[in-house]
């Protein structure tokens, strides 16, 4: 592929019409042009590839365009084709980073002193500006404050920290964006298209992620996708150049992990490393998937209906509670941050799968039912416990039959029996048994608990549980209703925490032996220091 064939300089942009993403630097330059509140000096910031040099260019045409300054420059007058084809004279383009020094700075300096040659200013950028010496920086000061009427500077920066803040302070500054991978995704669609190059729209986000928001890394991607495609930018052989994770292995993982079957994740595990899948990278797409559920389970409409799996990110928001998705989530970043100190990758990986399956609760749920007794893979004789107070097993409770109303019934009583666990708990801790009968159970809630009412996953987990607890079909229905806050388990088990709270105090100040360090060696009791056991 030669140069001029290169996607990156062939569909660069010419104009700002031209630009995706970037409005707000736009915006600002176009309203500067149009209003003719032109500064001096520019520093356009940001991370490579998101058209830092780009957007230079373009503000160089419209500055010195035939038809006058303009934020809309012609593109066919002299000076617009040959800033294009980087002949204009009167532009100057610096790489820093190969000019560092201060002999360089000064011959620049020296040469904006004269008129331009043809255009109307005599344009400076300055790429990798933070590469200059302090010596240079020092060397353009008083020209970058007080420059002549026919010179602009733009400077452009991938690290800002670095330059002196004397020039920063005599620069308009503008901090580029990365680009969303929508957007790329969106550009990328456009340039396959005029291309003439057929796609799948797997592969394109495939793409657009792996750019991380710069667009340039995106078409050189692209250029080597359609190399190694052999014409077709089709998703699976990008998914293996790229490297990537199958989606369908972390959604295995997770299943299995859901299901509590640690030997079931060793053998994932083992063939991924078999198709020498990386990783690091494997648990940074697994920290996206456990993203992207958390939304299913508290924002459903953040997930678009074309997902490619929707239906799978749905069926395990149901199943998993969202404190389980958030532990998770911290265990995946974690295990990535951490798997460069790992003896190997592959090590480091599965000790991050055991660590999930570790603090899995037990007896946790698959969907709304109850999980059958987790298998591991580690011996019995290796089991040791992860936390100093396990939750809680529910024994099998006896069927409760011929309950007529709610004085047969104990919500207090019955919620003690129920395995429940995240907002199904809370809506149940929350809510007065209104009635029972003929299979339908109604709730109420009182007003400041609305927002329990409206999610239905909890709805559906309570449900569940009381359908087992009853071992038959029950109908449950939440409905809000002026509830005195005595009556929930929430305030009753309140209640008793305070009286706990206070026997131990009165304890403590009755205590013989503490009184006796009061009166003979000053000792105080701190307030708030005391806990009930």
């Amino acid at each position: 592929m030669s140069a001029t064939s290169v996607l990156a300089r062939k569909w660069r942009p010419r104009s700002f019409a031209q630009l995706a993403g970037q409005e707000h630097v736009v915006q600002a330059l176009t309203n500067a042009l149009t209003q003719n509140r032109l500064h001096h000096a520019y520093l356009f910031t940001g991370t490579r590839g998101v058209g830092k040099t780009t957007i230079a260019r373009i503000f160089a045409k419209s500055l010195n365009c035939e038809t006058g300054v303009t934020p809309a420059p012609c593109g066919v007058c002299s000076a617009c084709t040959e800033i294009d084809s980087g002949r204009f004279v009167d532009l100057i383009e610096l790489d820093a980073a190969s000019n560092t020094q201060v002999d360089n700075m000064r011959e620049l300096l020296e040469s904006a002193l004269y008129a331009p040659t043809s255009g109307r200013f005599k344009v400076y950028i300055i790429d990798e500006v933070h590469m200059l010496s302090k010596s240079a920086f020092n060397a353009m000061l008083k020209t970058l404050e007080e420059p002549p009427a026919h010179v602009k500077f733009i400077l452009a920066t991938t690290d800002p920290q670095k330059i002196p803040v004397t020039v920063l302070s005599r620069c308009l500054q503008f901090n580029l964006k990365q680009l969303p991978p929508a957007l790329i995704n969106t550009h990328l669609q456009y340039v396959l298209e005029q291309e003439g190059i057929p796609f799948e729209n797997g592969a394109l986000n495939l793409v657009a992620r792996a750019a991380q928001g710069s667009m340039r890394d995106a078409l050189s991607l692209m250029d080597q996708a359609i190399a190694y495609s052999s014409g077709k930018v089709d998703e699976a052989l990008v998914r293996t150049m790229l490297g990537a994770i199958d989606q369908g292995y972390l959604f295995d993982l997770l299943q299995t992990l859901r299901a509590g079957d640690g030997a079931g994740l060793l053998r994932i595990a083992d063939d991924m490393a078999m198709r020498s899948l990386a990783f690091e990278a494997a648990l940074q797409d697994m920290a996206t998937l456990l993203h992207r559920i958390a939304l299913a389970q508290t924002i459903p409409q953040a997930i678009p209906d074309d997902e490619p799996e929707r239906a799978r990110l749905f069926e395990l928001a149901q199943q998993y509670t969202p404190e389980e998705i958030q532990l998770n989530y911290q265990i995946a970043i974690h295990g990535r941050n951490e798997i460069d100190l790992a003896p190997d990758e592959y090590a480091g990986f599965t000790m991050t799968l055991l660590r999930m399956l570790a603090f899995a609760p037990q007896g946790a749920a698959a969907g709304a039912g109850p999980a059958a007794p987790r298998t591991s893979a580690v011996t019995p004789g290796a089991t040791r416990h992860v936390a100093a107070e396990p939750a809680p097993v529910r024994q099998e409770a006896a069927p409760v039959r011929n309950v007529a109303g709610t004085a047969d019934l104990d919500w207090n009583t019955l919620l003690s029996q129920l395995n429940l666990q995240g907002m199904a708990r809370e809506l149940a801790k929350n809510s007065v048994l209104a009635s029972f009968s003929d299979d339908r159970m109604v709730l109420s809630l009182a007003p400041q608990y609305k927002h329990l009412q409206g999610n239905k996953l909890a709805q559906d987990k309570l449900q569940a549980a009381l359908s087992d607890y009853f071992v038959k079909p029950v109908r449950l229905a939440v409905e809000l209703a002026a509830v005195k806050d005595v009556a929930t388990p929430a305030a009753v088990e309140q209640h008793e925490k305070q009286t706990r709270q206070q026997q131990a105090e009165e304890a403590i100040r009755h205590d013989a032996f503490v009184r006796e360090a009061q009166a003979h060696l000053g000792a105080q009791v701190i307030e708030g220091s005391i806990r009930p056991v």
